[in-house]
């Protein structure tokens, strides 16, 4: 005797198998949405908002989102609209005036005004503009990373030798490997 007859259970994909077990009537998509905390429906719909949002309207936007009763949810929101805005903007034209604007932005929260000062500094390391050692190496582990894992052999060569973590400083000796390699 088996343990499903055992116990008066039918096989799995028997069709009388719903006469034994009791059946859990699928969840609505309405219901199973109900069930969402409120500040992830807001954090969805900021980034909805936040990713159609076209240029002058932008920086209202941004306001309206900083002042959710969730203050880290919303810099959480802003701070992903953020790094996909700089990533795009920033080796164009655009980068410094949208740059300047959301600067001003966001004056009012630190975290994301560092975040912004960082893009401006990697956006130098990447275009080899300009840039001080001291200033990649106080920035944020993000940064150091990131700056890391491009192709800038003067930044690759600071970050292999005092960047912040092991990481880092791995992600940039293998960077630099691989720049080497490129130029033979």
């Amino acid at each position: 005797m088996n343990s499903a007859e055992g116990h008066g259970r039918m096989k799995a994909g028997d069709p009388t198998e719903e006469a034994h077990e009791p059946h859990e009537p699928a969840e609505s998509a309405e219901s199973a949405e109900s069930d969402e905390p409120d500040e992830h429906l807001r954090y969805a719909a900021h980034l909805d908002a936040l990713a159609r949002v076209a240029g002058p309207d932008e920086p209202g936007l941004i306001g309206t989102v900083l002042t959710d009763p969730d203050r880290t949810m919303a810099q959480a929101a802003v701070l992903r609209h953020l790094d996909l805005r700089a990533a795009q903007l920033c080796s164009g034209p655009g980068w410094e005036e949208w740059a300047q604007t959301m600067t001003r932005t966001v004056a009012r929260h630190p975290f994301l005004t560092r975040r912004l000062r960082e893009w401006s500094l990697f956006r130098a390391v990447t275009l080899r503009l300009p840039w001080h050692e001291d200033e990649l190496l106080a920035a944020s582990d993000w940064l150091q990373l990131k700056t890391a894992a491009g192709p800038n052999r003067e930044a690759l060569a600071v970050l292999a030798e005092r960047g912040r973590t092991k990481r880092i400083r791995n992600t940039a000796r293998t960077g630099l490997a691989r720049e080497r390699k490129r130029e033979r």
